[in-house]
């Protein structure tokens, strides 16, 4: 018998006019600790006993990093629902339609358009709930339409990745997302646009093995797992232990294949200075040429 719930909780109740609500409190992942809703909030859902990263909304996401003026959705084209009629505990379309009930959005990948700082700027972020961020061809949709964004509109175009890879339930079409994803950036690197990317934790399978690590620049949050397969498929395949710390964003970090490990309540005023000084290039270049 849990005295708490049986027996405290009924008595609480009983002396206030209206329930108490069961998601007051949320237990840190990684030290435990207990912390209360609001402090989660200011936090943007960050550990403040230990600072381990959880995972965040997208929608909090674009409020923290775009300017208070607010910003706009961009539209994603619709996709064919179910192409390979695909079955496996559940159907596709039945697993689409829970994760749909349950977020609230079409897919894994939302897409806004604002200003950073006064910078013009397209977010692209993935949304880990939707079916673990998963990359089907709605989602490598939602990325070319931000690149097409961002080129249109002249702005720079920011991906935020949190995904265990491609979707398995759409086959070779999901895998057909890689390179179509990476057409979308390179048509923003040739005009001479900004492309960062924001890998969070987990960033793995086809997202990192395609556009996650080809930004100008790359940035992580603080202890992200970021790879193509999981550690202990590798350590299994190589019959080697693998270093401490291995996948982790820390680890990348030291060896080279990102630029920088940023916290998340940083993150904006990184990418402001960063917008700040790819626009000093850009008008420069403009006044050379002039």
């Amino acid at each position: 018998m849990n005295w708490l719930t049986n027996f405290v909780r009924p008595k609480l109740r009983a002396l206030v006019s209206r329930d108490v609500p069961d998601n007051l409190w949320k237990r840190c992942g990684s030290c435990e600790q207990m912390i209360f809703h609001r402090d989660l909030l200011e936090n943007l859902f960050v550990c403040q006993h230990c600072g381990h990263h959880m995972h965040i909304s997208p929608k909090l996401r674009l409020e923290s990093l775009f300017d208070k003026s607010g910003y706009t959705r961009v539209e994603i084209p619709d996709v064919p629902l179910d192409p390979l009629k695909f079955r496996d505990l559940k159907k596709y379309t039945d697993r689409l339609k829970e994760s749909r009930q349950r977020t609230n959005e079409k897919d894994a990948v939302q897409v806004a358009y604002g200003t950073i700082n006064s910078n013009k700027a397209v977010i692209a972020v993935f949304d880990f709930s939707f079916m673990g961020g998963s990359m089907g061809t709605a989602v490598g949709e939602a990325l070319v339409t931000a690149a097409n964004t961002a080129v249109t509109q002249r702005a720079a175009l920011i991906i935020i990745t949190s995904s265990g890879g491609a979707r398995m339930q759409e086959g070779i079409l999901s895998l057909m997302q890689m390179p179509r994803t990476i057409i979308g950036t390179t048509r923003v690197k040739e005009a001479k646009l900004p492309y960062i990317t924001i890998l969070t934790n987990p960033t793995t399978g086809g997202v990192s093995a395609s556009f996650a690590m080809l930004g100008d620049i790359t940035i992580a949050e603080p202890n992200a797992i970021i790879g193509f397969a999981g550690a202990r498929v590798i350590q299994q395949t190589i019959r080697e232990n693998l270093p401490a710390g291995f996948q982790k964003s820390e680890y990348l970090l030291e060896h080279g294949m990102i630029d920088m490990v940023i916290p998340r309540a940083q993150l904006q005023s990184t990418l402001s200075k960063i917008l700040g000084i790819f626009k000093q290039g850009i008008n420069s270049n403009l006044a050379l040429n002039s």
